[in-house]
């Protein structure tokens, strides 16, 4: 490196000779960089003396380049092209304020919705683009700087993958629901209610049979009262009292905590998957967009600490019972 920077001629030069060729005129070349005639001239003579060959045939008021000068010229604007491209989108990437987020409806309307008001005093000088979809979008293609994922992120080589939340999954009903039609205490109980169903259409989703079989029982023989193909829709439909459903414990927990939901059936599923922030590894996330992928680790962890110290309150109650 030490030789290349003995040998290369400094970017003032390169930028001088590139309009003076350009031009083929140095008081042109001088017009448009704001220099004088003679500076240009003089630029150029130093970088001809630092390379050791004519660069211009100087005729009388014009000059032309050399033939040496020209294959320089041609390298030279390739060169100064893809540095000036590069520079300019590191600037704007670096002033944009929107950044954009993937995600499915069910979490852009459960988890990402109660939060924006948060994320809005966090922070505020950035905007926020939420784009949803039934399939997990290629973020190299949108192109987009960061999405949500569930599953294995060894299935996605070609992302950084960080834990948002675990895969916990409860069976939930409303306190009207259990009121007329009694407590499921056990597992074995809910093969007596009118359970709901989702029928995800693309991204993979816990069913009511892996819930049973996690508890050791198989799935019961009933017909499907109720299935719709949208989570969103799937909790509206738990909470207008028609029947239990699963709930993903990270959507949920707010309802859980105002007892708009109550956890029922006495099992937790954990499955092992997990959702994720993921973004691409082909490119450098901007400025905003790391601080909002942060932001979102950040209340992840808030809600990971949270469910782990109600855990142990519930652990500590139930061994105080006995």
């Amino acid at each position: 490196m030490e030789n290349l920077r003995r040998l290369l001629p400094s970017a003032a030069s390169l930028i001088v000779f590139e309009a003076a060729g350009r031009h083929q005129n140095f008081t042109r070349a001088a017009n448009e960089l704001g220099m004088t005639q003679a500076a240009v001239s003089y630029a150029i003579r130093g970088l001809e003396d630092q390379l050791g060959v004519p660069l211009f045939h100087r005729v009388h008021r014009a000059v032309e380049l050399t033939e040496a000068g020209e294959k320089f010229h041609a390298d030279v604007s390739v060169g100064l092209s893809r540095i000036q491209k590069s520079a300019e989108d590191i600037r704007s990437k670096g002033r944009e304020t929107n950044v954009t987020l993937a995600a499915s409806t069910a979490f852009a309307s459960m988890w990402m919705l109660p939060r924006l008001n948060r994320l809005r005093e966090d922070l505020p000088e950035i905007d926020l683009r939420i784009q949803t979809s039934v399939r997990d979008l290629d973020l190299d293609e949108e192109p987009i700087p960061l999405g949500i994922r569930g599953g294995d992120p060894s299935h996605w080589p070609r992302y950084h993958a960080a834990l948002l939340a675990e895969e916990v999954v409860n069976a939930v009903a409303t306190s009207a629901y259990i009121e007329a039609h009694g407590l499921p205490e056990t597992p074995a109980d809910l093969s007596r209610h009118n359970l709901i169903h989702l029928e995800e259409p693309v991204r993979r989703a816990c069913d009511w049979t892996e819930w049973f079989a996690s508890a050791g029982l198989a799935y019961p023989a009933q017909g499907r009262r109720l299935t719709i193909n949208d989570y969103v829709l799937v909790i509206q439909a738990v909470l207008a009292g028609e029947g239990i459903a699963l709930g993903w414990e990270h959507l949920i927990e707010r309802q859980v905590r105002s007892g708009a939901l109550v956890p029922v059936g006495g099992h937790v599923l954990k499955t092992g998957h997990a959702f994720y922030v993921v973004w691409p590894r082909s490119r450098e996330l901007n400025t905003q967009a790391r601080r909002i992928r942060d932001w979102l680790l950040d209340e992840g962890l808030r809600d990971r600490s949270a469910a782990g110290a109600n855990e142990g309150d519930h652990q500590r109650d139930a061994a105080t019972s006995r």
